[in-house]
């Protein structure tokens, strides 16, 4: 009977973990609202993850003065790390970055990124794809693309679809 019960609280833990994994992607499709960036592609195949498209969002970097623009969104060179809030404008029908901060904005759309890795990570930098479509998205990115982005309250977000612009 003991292990039976042990069985499972260890079933019932796991399944937790894994609902606080993905808690802020399905809070974001599910709860958050819509919002369309212009997107670039990166890279269209990693052998170890399988087909995906990773992403580049020009309008959302944070260090744009640069002559050559790295993919990503850049770092915050404060001599911290932890989190980092993008506020989102609308400029023509596209969201694109306002202002950086490490407190929650008190309004407005935001993102809820991190940067405790080499450059700020939104959760929004792949996009899974069938491996016969993996190709052909890249090809429809480069002649110019938006992602549309689910984003939550708390500013979790999730790319729910990619379109030529």
């Amino acid at each position: 009977m003991n292990r039976i019960a042990v069985t499972g609280i260890v079933a019932v833990s796991q399944l937790v973990l894994v609902g606080v994994g993905v808690a802020p992607q399905l809070s974001a499709r599910i709860a958050g609202d819509a919002y369309v960036v212009r997107v670039a592609p990166v890279d269209p195949i990693d052998p170890f993850r399988g087909a995906y498209v990773a992403l580049d969002y020009p309008d959302l970097r944070h260090n744009t003065s640069q002559s050559f623009v790295e993919p990503g969104l850049g770092a915050l060179d404060d001599g911290e790390s932890g989190e980092v809030y993008v506020s989102l404008v609308e400029e023509d029908g596209i969201w694109v970055a306002d202002a950086w901060s490490r407190t929650r904005p008190d309004d407005g759309p935001y993102l809820a990124c991190d940067d405790r890795s080499w450059q700020i990570r939104c959760g929004i930098e792949s996009w899974f794809l069938p491996q016969d479509e993996a190709r052909a998205v890249e090809d429809q990115l480069r002649d110019g693309a938006v992602a549309e982005l689910r984003v939550d309250g708390r500013g979790n977000a999730a790319v729910v679809d990619v379109r030529a612009s």
